[in-house]
């Protein structure tokens, strides 16, 4: 998409077909709200697309409102014998296909941007793929070195009581936890940190940001009685990080590294509206996976959305899983795929506007 007025073009990955992707991606493209400012064209098995209409069409009486597969955009792909609410290889296999072929597409100009229903890793890796997650598979795919390259998952999420934006950037994603004192490095967190940055700035617009940065270890460290980490390496990187930015920025301020357990504090309170919060930060950037997932679900489960950002398109995904327990059942939440198609647009409309003042002022 190259001009400012056309709409974002979009694909929609089924995500496991044994699982809540394909009835979340049904009730989110029932809604004139989601559909109305994008082409949207779902990559899946449309018989099992299908399938899943008209069971919970048919067998659950209530009042849901399901797009018709008929009326929707399917790129149509194989998929194996699929049983709804167990993850194995064939499901695995299937995901797997769609996501190779969206990332294909995409990186060959037929779409804008990617957003993924959810996978089982697990099945994933029954079929043979052996990726820790979706992030690393469209990085690996647009020729990213894994270890090396600028690229991460950043969870956006629009609180339902105060409308305030909760962002939060992982320093490090999928690996076990005792390797993340270890991954941690200077460099890492540099990466990590400008790719927020420039996130903030020229996909959210915000020139003038406030980010806060966790601590590693309980209450910070304290002084190097619980870890040894913030003394030795993190609040001298913290320093020369500040210096740098606000160098470049007077206005810009980065915080920490505040105690883990007491970070989420404000955050807390920005979102459910129930005290008065005083410039809650712009972003957050945690060191772990369940360091900043944990209060991200727990504020802003349902409605959460995963974007990876440092790719050389946009990606948004729910913040759930497959939920095998409850698929086909009619009960799946599709706030998150909603919110994760509309940031979708929002996030390609701030690339085509940058890049078309970005011509505009170029010699």
């Amino acid at each position: 998409m190259t001009n400012e007025n056309k709409r974002p073009r979009l694909v929609l990955t089924l995500g496991d077909p044994a699982g809540i992707g394909p009835e979340v991606i049904l009730k989110a493209l029932a809604d004139p709200e989601v559909t109305q400012n994008c082409d949207l064209t779902v990559v899946g098995n449309k018989n099992l697309i299908t399938i899943t209409y008209e069971n919970i069409s048919k067998n659950i009486d209530n009042d849901l409102i399901l797009a018709n597969p008929a009326d929707l955009s399917i790129i149509d792909l194989p998929a194996g014998e699929i049983v709804t609410g167990v993850g194995n290889a064939a499901s695995g296999a299937a995901s797997f296909a769609y996501m190779e072929y969206a990332i294909s597409q995409t990186l060959a100009g037929e779409f804008d941007g990617i957003v993924t229903g959810p996978i089982a890793k697990s099945a994933w890796k029954a079929a043979g793929y052996n990726y820790p997650g979706q992030t690393e598979l469209l990085a690996a795919r647009a020729g990213f070195n894994i270890s090396k390259d600028r690229f991460g998952m950043l969870f956006v999420a629009q609180s339902p009581f105060t409308g305030w934006t909760l962002r939060t950037l992982l320093a490090t994603t999928h690996i076990p936890l005792c390797q993340v004192p270890n991954t941690l490095t200077p460099e890492l967190l540099t990466k990590k940190l400008d790719l927020l940055v420039e996130c903030l700035e020229n996909d959210f617009g915000l020139k003038n940001w406030r980010i806060v940065i966790s601590g590693l270890n309980p209450h910070s460290g304290e002084m190097g009685q619980l870890g040894t980490e913030e003394i030795d390496w993190l609040i001298p990187w913290l320093e020369s990080q500040r210096q740098k930015h606000h160098a470049k920025n007077s206005l810009n301020q980065l915080e920490g590294p505040i105690p883990p357990d007491t970070m989420w504090v404000k955050p807390g309170l920005a979102w459910y509206g129930n005290g008065e919060v005083k410039n809650p930060a712009d972003a957050y950037l945690a060191l772990y996976h369940d360091q900043g997932l944990i209060p991200v679900k727990l504020m802003a489960f349902d409605r959460a959305v995963n974007t990876t950002i440092g790719l050389p398109y946009v990606r948004t995904s729910p913040d759930h899983g497959t939920a095998f327990d409850i698929a086909g059942k009619g009960i799946a939440d599709a706030t998150s795929m909603k919110a994760a198609i509309q940031l979708a647009v929002e996030l390609v409309k701030h690339q085509v506007k940058r890049k078309h003042l970005d011509h505009k002022i170029s010699p």
